[in-house]
This record gives C-alpha cells, sequence and structure tokens, in this order.
C-alpha cells in the first residue's frame, strides 16, 4: 500500500488563504490565493471549494479575511460590521450546515473576546485555525469508527461511495472517503466503486483523483449502474457522506444519494452515512426543513463547451436529496457509529 498523500484543500499561508481549485481537476492542479472575503464567497458559490466540512472550514477564513478589512476601532461597530460578512457568505451555499455553524462560531468567539479590535481579529484567525484542525482530526476519527462498523466479512470489503465526501471535501483525510482510507490503511479494503455522480461529476473528477494520488483501487461506474452492481453481488456496503442531517437523521447529500440508499435497502447492502457531529442540525426536526438548493441548468445541458439537449427544453438541477432515516444503517460520526434515532442521545453542545 501506498503512504497516504496529504491533501488539504484550504490551506492558511502568511496573511492569505490558498485554496485547491476543485472545478480544474482532476486535469489540472491549480491553487486560487484568496485575501478577501469577497473572493472567498465566491469561491463557495462557484464550488472553487465544496464539500461540507471544508466549507465551514474556507467561511471559518471567510470571516476572518472579512474582519480583517473592517477599519474601525470601536467594539460595536467591529461586531455590527462582521455581522453583515456573515451575512454574506451565508447567502453562499444554502444546504451544508458546516457553513452556517463556522460562521457562527467565528460570531461567537467575536463577542465573547474582550479587548482591542486588533486582539478580536487575531483570535478570530486562531478559532479559523482550530476549526481547520479539529475537523482534520474528525476525520480521522469517523474514518476508525467507520472502519470498525463495517461488515466483518469479507476480510477484504468492495465499497460503493457517491459524490466526493475525501480530503477535498474535509480539512483533510475525509468522511466517506476516510472510511475508505481507513480500510485500506488497515488491509481491509479490496476495491472502491465510485458512482459519477451527475451532473458535476464529483465521483468521476474528485473521489477518482484522490484514489489515484495513493494507488487505492477504485473502478468508476455511471450512476445508473449502482443497481446491477448490488444485484450481481459486488458491493458489500455503500458509504456516503451528509451536507445536512436532520435531527431524527434524515440526511440530505449529493443528488442520487437517496436513490442509492433505496437499492441497497432492496438488496440488503448496509448503507452508512459518515459526518461530523457538527453536520446534525438539531433545530430541523426531519429532513422535509431542509433547504435544498438548485443550482444553473448548464450543469445538465452542457459538458465542457458542449451541449447535450436540444434548445427550447425546461430544466430542474437539484443539488441534493434527502434519505430517510429508516434506510440508514448507521450515522458514523467522530463520537461512533449509531443508529439515526440514537443522534437524540446527542446534544448539539456536543456537535459544537
Amino acid at each position: 500500500m501506498n503512504p497516504t498523500h496529504q491533501v488539504f484543500p484550504v490551506v492558511w499561508q502568511d496573511d492569505h488563504v490558498m485554496l485547491i481549485d476543485q472545478n480544474q481537476l482532476p486535469n489540472e492542479f491549480d491553487l486560487v490565493q484568496i485575501s478577501r472575503c469577497d473572493d472567498m464567497a465566491i469561491a463557495i458559490k462557484t464550488m472553487i471549494v465544496r464539500g461540507a466540512p471544508a466549507i465551514g472550514v474556507a467561511a471559518a477564513y471567510g470571516m476572518y479575511l472579512g474582519a480583517r478589512e473592517i477599519t474601525t476601532h470601536e467594539r460595536d461597530a467591529f461586531l455590527s460590521q462582521l455581522e453583515a460578512i456573515a451575512d454574506q457568505l451565508r447567502a453562499t451555499r444554502p444546504t451544508a450546515v458546516n457553513l452556517f455553524w463556522a460562521i457562527e462560531r467565528m460570531l461567537k468567539t467575536a463577542r465573547q473576546t474582550l479587548g482591542p479590535v486588533s486582539y478580536m481579529k487575531q483570535v478570530l484567525l486562531e478559532t479559523a485555525q482550530a476549526i481547520q484542525q479539529e475537523d482534520l482530526a474528525t476525520c480521522r476519527a469517523i474514518g476508525d469508527h467507520g472502519l470498525a462498523a463495517l461488515p466483518k466479512q469479507p476480510a477484504q470489503l468492495r465499497l460503493l461511495t457517491h459524490c466526493n465526501a475525501g480530503a477535498l471535501a474535509t480539512a483533510g483525510y475525509g468522511t466517506a472517503l476516510g472510511v475508505v482510507r481507513s480500510a485500506w490503511r488497515e488491509g481491509r479494503l479490496e476495491r472502491v466503486y465510485a458512482d459519477e455522480t451527475r451532473p458535476r461529476l464529483q465521483g468521476a473528477k474528485l473521489t477518482a483523483w484522490e484514489c489515484a494520488q495513493e494507488g487505492i483501487p477504485l473502478t468508476l461506474i455511471t450512476d445508473s449502474m449502482a443497481a446491477h452492481c448490488m444485484q450481481r453481488g459486488m458491493i458489500d456496503a455503500v458509504v456516503v457522506g451528509a451536507d445536512r442531517i436532520a435531527a431524527n437523521g434524515d440526511t440530505a447529500n449529493k443528488i442520487g444519494t437517496y436513490s442509492l440508499a433505496l437499492v441497497a435497502r432492496a438488496h440488503n447492502v448496509p448503507f452508512f452515512v459518515a459526518a461530523p457531529l457538527s453536520t446534525v442540525d438539531f433545530h430541523l426536526a426531519d429532513g422535509s426543513q431542509i433547504p435544498i438548493e438548485e443550482r444553473d441548468p448548464a450543469e445538465i445541458f452542457r459538458i465542457g463547451d458542449t451541449e447535450i439537449c436540444p434548445p427550447g427544453i425546461q430544466f430542474y438541477n437539484p443539488a441534493f436529496d434527502v434519505t430517510p432515516a429508516e434506510l440508514i444503517t448507521a450515522i458514523i460520526t467522530e463520537h461512533g457509529a449509531m443508529s439515526p434515532a440514537s443522534l437524540a442521545t446527542l446534544s448539539e453542545k456536543q456537535a459544537r
């Protein structure tokens, strides 16, 4: 097995943030320098950085970059302007809850920090860095708890994943792909099957790229092939990430996840959701309350510069769907693997 190739999509460097431009992968590895909050908001909106935990980290740094641009030395005026920066970042992506909790944590830090504005700004930077390091440790814990939750037989597993919930979607290591990495490290992984994940192809472009960096054996399939693969006994378990989980365990993830869970249930294949506890929105009773982002229809009718549909037709492009809790075998967090119903035993405080 190859040693882990460290991938960090969000990096603080000197006085700015460096982002891996995920829109350019896998053909080009480009880094984007972000020095202003406005640019971070654009990077989140345009999916230069994507994946719920990575968005949270990026938003935290965006809050600091915005705070750095505030010129007032008066505390109340500073906090008021920081609230406006928070609103700007909140408006970028509606579904991933990590964006919102990271922003709220930064606001809470600012409110609770005493001293001059210059000191408040320094504490905000340190808080963003702490959020990043905590997420990395959380992902490693999720990976190891997920490994323990996977079926004991066969000795080497064939895992199916959807979209990209890897290092690129987090501070590093990944959630669903963190489970894959832990299984690979311990010799329990035979192969990963990755859905290509239409319409943005994150499975084909990003998950495949990450696995190629480490020599993890991967077979790419189209989304519509998953049922066939399960029917033929080629899949031992499904592991996906999450963008928001309601208090009852209903889970929003990349579009196509719900149908994958239905197919897994039909073929008695365990279906796992891997996500930090911060992805659980304890304010929402169930998945019907999760806002679903709709994206540019061009993602459907255009591949590269080529339009693949006739003119004059209509399009519907929801970015996420909601998988009911009853279809989920277990939710894997940094606290361990648990049934969706057991989320109620954890608290919102633990998630923060």
